[in-house]
């Protein structure tokens, strides 16, 4: 609580969503230089075992799951700045979306990858892509199976830019 207190006093960190009179702001990239950019990003489904075992066979009312979860996270991520407020629009380069089905706990994992060549990360691309996979998964299995769980959304890891990032456990 002391370190809180002291970074609110003290405010050796700048903001850069917010402008001095402390009003939201889409930061100014246009000095940065090009880089290659690229994002993973995660997230994961848990389900009834019936329900992945339905999943898996295409057995489910709705169709081919894991199918339609591809395209939706593929149009997700080319869309983040429409859904999140400060994000600049992108050119993605490529987007790809890949799945992992679990048993034990059963459950299918999602991994979003997106890259640009352009002056701010794709970040927000890579995790919106993951998550509206994961929320196309609940949707695609829910007339069988209301018990689903969607967690684990995060960063796995970024390149390009001031500096990089791995996640150390995944």
């Amino acid at each position: 609580m002391e370190d809180e207190a002291r970074i609110r006093d003290d405010h050796p960190l700048e903001l850069s969503h917010v402008d001095a009179r402390g009003e939201a702001r889409m930061v100014d990239v246009g000095d940065k230089a090009v880089t290659r950019r690229v994002a993973r990003a995660g997230g994961r489904v848990w389900m009834a075992a019936e329900t992945l075992a339905l999943l898996e066979q295409v057995a489910l009312p709705k169709g081919d799951v894991l199918a339609v979860a591809r395209v939706a996270g593929i149009q997700a991520a080319k869309r983040a700045a429409e859904l999140i407020p400060m994000c600049h629009p992108l050119a993605l380069t490529h987007l790809e979306v890949r799945f992992a089905v679990h048993r034990d706990p059963a459950g299918v994992e999602i991994e979003c990858v997106a890259r640009t060549d352009g002056k701010t990360g794709v970040e927000m691309e890579a995790l919106t892509g993951a998550s509206v996979a994961a929320l196309t998964i609940y949707d695609m299995c829910k007339a069988v199976d209301r018990e689903m769980v969607i967690g684990d959304v995060r960063l796995l890891e970024k390149t390009g830019g001031k500096e990089d990032y791995v996640r150390t456990e995944s």
